[in-house]
């Protein structure tokens, strides 16, 4: 091990040779973190550089990931089985169900070794020539980092625009080409979101432009092919930072919309797409009130949790009496105490309805009849939601379902007559799904709130209190952790591990109120139902007391450095993906992105009733001098949704603080954001590396 002074900071530089105690020292700076509820030092604030050219936060950085490298080389072995029998379980040269949009069928297409799909379509029908419209393996070629955030065809199908991204920082540029000899347009425009909407004039482009600094969705504009950026028309500036924008196409495509949404509030405009630049808003923004509209017909259809439907309702108002708002809307669907409607969609003749009971994801189809049409499903944890229906004037229907042991599967079924028909079952080579057992059981929290479980494991695996468990979970925005099938857990499940999802408060899995109970001054919930999910499971014999291991990513990574703070006697080894772990300091800067849209979801520290709160649960400022589990910590570079610096920041703390000797581990990767390095092997590369250091920390042999 060598030591290096760079500018009067000491970094420790791990060499191949690093044992545990030669880990990575971040040398400690003093700063003071403003406050209007005081002061908070900070010696790791250094770690922080907006522009990431720092050479001694590089330094830094360059050390963990020299560090980890030589604390995981004796897992590589372990590490290529585990990425080898995963690929085994994928069909490399897949295909999508093709699906119909204004005249063509749209498919993708994975060749054998490609990390990209092509995307191609075929005029009238399936049998027709193709036609290629992205062929991303060639447009990936030789970039660290690519992705196509969004893609739409002019009405005239001659054209095509989308947003793409080469370094992961969902800083997106449009770009337009004619798709029948491939020219590119010279039309570009920089730093936009991944949302695009043509004007029926086919030469007309919605996007929305994003605050260079803070990159929040600031300005719909409107840009004419063949015109300069510069001249693109403002439709509609979101003033409110706490507030994001998104676009969207209606279901008979005659409406483009702007939708202003907050964790609080929602604002709806929407224009003729004829005349795209005229908005109309639907519903004033009004605190507390919830909604999401789409047109069929000469009708809207809204989703709204106005008037006390926590759980939301569906109401509709026909076009003459639109203008009217809210008290002109007439109830379609009412709401439930026990059914979270969570989505819709209308066709002509119905509207499709994704919601939730009993912590499953289900759907049901209603007839401008009135008639419920139910879709069935046999297993006891499962999901289901909309697949891709681009055309409203069908009676059929396109679902996916999947669960912990069935393969994601494309289903239609006849709204008419209730009839499904299989589309395609997702090829899973080398998988027998009678070998594995799915289950959902309810942990009872210490409050005695239930909460539920999803359970995988392969059968035979011993139910005497001696198995390993894995065990994830996010909890936050109200976003559910679905039970869906993984192909890279099958080398954890064929090695003995139970995998569970815990689905704690935060999400929505349970309805709004499962939500309600685990955001701002409840948000501790979150933490203590993770736990009790575990203890639930050991005393039922799923796991082994000490062989348990935990999981969760962005938000979910503030899950588990709160678990890891509150209980880190119950798990032998924690990964913590891109982990939102500084949440005061975080939330006290109005110019990291995000942060002002996240006031709702955490609170408002300059408020001292929230500051107290936060500060009480936040991973960073938590941390103690006591026995942490081993740990598995990932980051992007160029994350735009929670920035490097705080997993930086919590690992430096960390390895301060910490009195044992379990191995803690930091990998950055330096060309990727929030999801990581893009392409299709590449995640399953880097899961068999976090894969593998769980393995050898529950003693699992390879």
């Amino acid at each position: 091990m060598r030591r290096t002074m760079m500018t009067g900071v000491l970094v420790a530089l791990a060499t191949t040779t690093a044992i545990a105690q030669d880990a990575p020292r971040a040398a400690k700076r003093a700063y003071q973190v403003p406050s209007p509820n005081g002061a908070r030092e900070d010696a790791y604030y250094w770690l922080r550089d907006d522009t990431r050219k720092d050479p001694r936060m590089l330094a830094y950085l360059k050390a963990e990931n020299d560090y980890a490298d030589a604390v995981l080389k004796p897992l590589q072995p372990l590490e290529k089985r585990l990425y080898d029998e995963t690929l085994s379980h994928i069909k490399q040269d897949d295909t999508s169900v093709p699906y119909r949009d204004n005249g063509y069928w749209y498919q993708t297409k994975f060749a054998t070794g490609a990390d990209y799909p092509t995307v191609v379509r075929r005029r009238g029908t399936q049998a027709a020539p193709e036609q290629m419209l992205f062929d991303q393996p060639a447009m990936a070629k030789g970039r660290s980092f690519f992705q196509i955030a969004d893609w739409a065809v002019s009405p005239d199908n001659r054209l095509v625009a989308w947003a793409q991204d080469d370094v992961g920082r969902r800083q997106n540029v449009l770009k337009v080409k004619d798709i029948a000899t491939g020219r590119m347009l010279p039309d570009t425009v920089a730093n936009i979101e991944g949302d695009l909407a043509w004007g029926a004039d086919g030469r007309t482009i919605l996007y929305i432009e994003k605050d260079p600094t803070t990159l929040l969705s600031k300005r719909v504009k409107a840009h004419v092919l063949g015109t300069p950026a510069a001249a693109d028309a403002l439709v509609y500036e979101e003033k409110d930072d706490t507030y994001y924008l998104a676009l969207a196409t209606t279901a008979d495509d005659r409406y483009v919309c702007v939708i202003s949404h907050s964790t609080v509030s929602v604002e709806q405009r929407c224009a003729p797409a004829a005349t795209p630049t005229r908005m109309t808003v639907l519903a004033p923004r009004t605190r507390d009130h919830l909604y999401n509209a789409d047109h069929i017909g000469d009708r809207w259809i809204i989703r709204t949790n106005r008037g006390a439907a926590k759980n939301y309702k569906l109401a509709t108002v026909a076009d003459a009496r639109a203008a009217r708002g809210p008290a002109a809307w007439r109830d379609l669907v009412p709401a439930s105490a026990t059914t979270f409607i969570e989505n819709f969609q209308p066709f002509a003749g119905f509207i499709a309805v994704e919601q939730r009971s009993d912590g499953n994801k289900r759907l049901r189809l209603l007839t401008d009849a009135g008639k419920w049409v139910p879709v069935p499903a046999d297993e006891p944890a499962f999901t289901m939601e909309l697949a891709t229906n681009e055309e409203a004037d069908t009676p059929w229907v396109r679902y996916t379902y999947t669960s912990l042991v069935t393969p994601p599967t494309t289903i239609e079924v006849d709204a008419r007559t209730g009839e499904r028909r299989t589309l395609k079952v997702a090829p899973v080579p080398g998988y027998d799904r009678a070998a594995y057992t799915t289950e959902r059981v309810w942990a009872p929290a210490r409050d005695g709130t239930r909460v539920p479980v999803s359970l995988v494991y392969r059968k035979g695996t011993p139910r005497d209190g001696t198995a390993p468990l894995f065990q994830y979970a996010y909890g936050s925005y109200g976003s559910s952790s679905d039970p869906a099938f993984q192909a890279g857990l099958l080398p954890l499940l064929d090695r003995g591990l139970v995998y569970a999802i815990a689905h704690v408060r935060g999400g929505q899995e349970m309805g709004r109120q499962w939500y309600d109970d685990g955001h701002l001054l409840k948000k501790k919930n979150s933490f203590t139902d993770f736990v009790d999910v575990t203890r639930h499971l050991v005393a039922r014999k799923y796991a082994a007391p000490g062989r348990v291991a935990a999981m969760g990513g962005s938000a979910g990574g503030l899950l588990m450095g709160g678990v890891a703070n509150i209980a880190p006697q119950d798990y032998a080894v924690i990964v913590s993906q891109v982990p939102f772990v500084d949440v005061v300091t975080t939330m006290l800067d109005a110019s990291i992105p995000l942060t002002t849209g996240e006031y709702d979801e955490w609170g408002n520290p300059a408020q001292k009733q929230y500051y107290d709160y936060m500060l009480s649960y936040s991973p960073y400022d938590n941390l103690a001098a006591k026995a942490y589990p081993a740990m598995y910590v990932g980051t992007g570079l160029w994350d735009s949704q929670v920035q490097y610096y705080e997993p930086a920041k919590y690992v430096a703390r960390l390895r301060e603080l910490k009195t044992d000797t379990n191995p803690l581990v930091f990998r950055i990767n330096m060309e990727a954001g929030h999801g990581g390095k893009s392409g299709r092997y590449e995640r399953y590369k880097q899961a068999a590396e976090w894969q593998a250091f769980v393995l050898q920390q529950l003693k699992v042999g390879g």
